[in-house]
C-alpha cells in the first residue's frame, strides 16, 4: 500500500460536551474487541461491548447523562459519537473495502444487515420491535442510536428484520450484524490502495 494513501493508525477520539450530555469516546477500528463502556444505561452497555467484540474495534465510551429525563439524549449523543469516531478513523477511506453486509440469526431471530461507507449518509430501517421496553430501556431508541451513527458516519446502513419475537434477541441480532457488517467494510483491501469509487473520492 503505498504511503500516500495509507492509514496506519485508523483511531479516533470524540469528545461531546452539552447540556444534555458529556461523553467520551474513543475507537481503534483495527483493534481486538476490547471494550470499556460506562454510560449509566446498563442496556447500552451491553449492546456496545457486543458491537465492539464482534467488530472487532477497541472501544471505550464514558458518558454523564440526562438519565433523570430517560435515556434518549444519552443513546442518541453516544450514536452521534460513535459516527463520528468511525469517520474520522477512516480518513480519506482509501484501500477499504467500502461494503459489508450479513445475514445473523440470534435464537428465533433473523435479521439482514448492510452498509456502505460511501461518504452519503443514507438510512433504511425494517426492524420493529415487540415490546415498548427491554427493562426500562425504550426499544426505539435502537433506531435512533443507529440513524445517528449513519449520519455523522457518511455511510449508507440498512437494517431487515426478517422475523423475531423478542425485542433484547432483535436488538442484539442488529448491533451484532452490524458490528460485523463495519468490521467488513472498514476492513483494508489487500488488492488495492485506492479510494473504492470511480470518481476518486469519497
Amino acid at each position: 500500500m503505498s504511503e500516500s494513501n495509507a492509514v496506519t493508525n485508523r483511531t479516533a477520539e470524540i469528545v461531546r460536551t452539552t447540556r444534555e450530555t458529556d461523553i467520551r469516546l474513543t475507537l481503534d477500528l483495527d483493534g481486538t474487541g476490547r471494550s470499556e463502556v460506562a454510560t449509566g444505561v446498563g442496556f447500552l452497555d451491553h449492546m456496545l461491548e457486543l458491537y465492539a467484540r464482534h467488530g472487532l474495534m477497541d472501544l471505550t465510551v464514558t458518558c454523564k447523562g440526562d438519565l433523570h429525563i430517560d435515556d434518549h439524549h444519552t443513546t442518541e449523543d453516544i450514536g452521534i459519537c460513535l459516527g463520528q469516531a468511525i469517520d474520522r478513523a477512516l480518513g480519506n477511506r482509501a484501500g477499504i473495502r467500502r461494503y459489508g453486509h450479513i445475514v445473523l440469526p440470534m435464537d428465533e431471530t433473523l435479521v439482514t444487515a448492510a452498509v456502505d461507507l460511501g461518504g452519503r449518509p443514507f438510512w433504511v430501517w425494517n426492524a420493529p420491535m415487540p415490546s415498548p421496553k427491554i427493562g426500562t430501556f425504550d426499544t426505539e431508541l435502537v433506531a435512533d442510536f443507529w440513524q445517528a451513527v449513519c449520519t455523522q458516519g457518511r455511510m449508507n446502513l440498512h437494517v431487515l428484520l426478517q422475523y423475531g419475537r423478542n425485542s433484547h434477541h432483535i436488538s442484539e441480532a442488529i448491533f451484532k450484524g452490524l458490528a460485523r457488517s463495519l468490521r467488513m467494510a472498514c476492513e483494508r483491501d489487500p488488492r488495492t490502495d485506492a479510494v473504492p469509487s470511480t470518481k476518486g473520492s469519497l
